[in-house]
């Protein structure tokens, strides 16, 4: 049975995940699934958070030996989860399967301005500042193009005031995300990059300019946002289970 390990990204935990694990199982009924949180987000929001991001792959590492979880892994991963596979892949490929990298950002292949979207700088104060209802409704306008769902916002409001990211956690795994630099060639481990172009976000290029650097496959959604798997779950674990059953040694 292979295990699969999903992560998502900043200040997200793996409640955030929503349908999509179950619809994943459907697709690769013979894997499991497992759901880490990063330091500081979910059932580790009491911890600190990384400022790097090999800091954070070593944290996911500790949990899944703590699980008695032995590699290699299959990592399916978001945003600022995406760059931990990406490290991870890179520092031990021997542990990696394969890897699943969602509308995600890497220095040195994109410019900043296009890893976030300079309309969004503006919302960055909220991101950071603001209650827990006015954030999640920022960060729900930011990163889906779903219809607004006050039932999922009511929800999300509600994990963030049982699992608070505290300010300064969210403000390192911002800083994590900004230091990380991707290495020029690509790690030895098959990769597929999916990303939605629909990203009001992160700008789908740098999907594209990630996929074109180190040469590995890239499927793109042709409306959805930066919480591609919350807007299309299905799509997503459609292309996860074609790609891991037509070519890639990731078994």
């Amino acid at each position: 049975m292979s295990c699969w390990v999903l992560l998502r990204g900043l200040m997200r935990e793996t409640r955030h995940w929503g349908d999509f694990p179950a619809i994943l199982q459907q697709a690769l009924p013979h894997a499991r699934l497992t759901l880490l949180d990063l330091p500081g987000n979910g059932q580790l929001h009491a911890e600190q958070s990384p400022s790097r991001v090999a800091q954070m792959t070593e944290a996911c590492r500790q949990q899944l030996h703590a699980m008695q979880l032995p590699p290699p892994y299959h990592l399916l991963a978001l945003s600022l989860g995406a760059m931990v596979v990406c490290d991870w892949a890179a520092r031990y490929p021997e542990e990696v399967a394969c890897g699943v990298l969602i509308n995600t950002s890497l220095r040195p292949f994109s410019p900043f301005y296009q890893r976030l979207r300079p309309h969004n700088y503006l919302q960055l104060p909220t991101l950071l500042l603001a209650d827990a209802t006015r954030r999640e409704r920022a960060i729900l306008k930011l990163t889906s193009n779903r219809p607004p769902s006050l039932q999922l916002l009511a929800q999300w409001s509600l994990w963030r005031r049982q699992y608070p990211v505290t300010r300064r956690n969210a403000w390192r795994q911002l800083q994590a995300a900004m230091r990380y630099r991707a290495p020029s060639a690509a790690p030895a481990v098959p990769l597929l990059v999916l990303t939605g172009k629909g990203d009001r976000l992160v700008d789908p290029r740098c999907s594209q300019a990630l996929s074109r650097q180190w040469q590995i496959p890239l499927r793109e959604h042709p409306d959805a946002g930066h919480d591609l798997p919350l807007d299309d779950p299905q799509w997503v674990a459609a292309q996860v289970r074609d790609w891991h059953h037509a070519g890639p040694d990731c078994s």
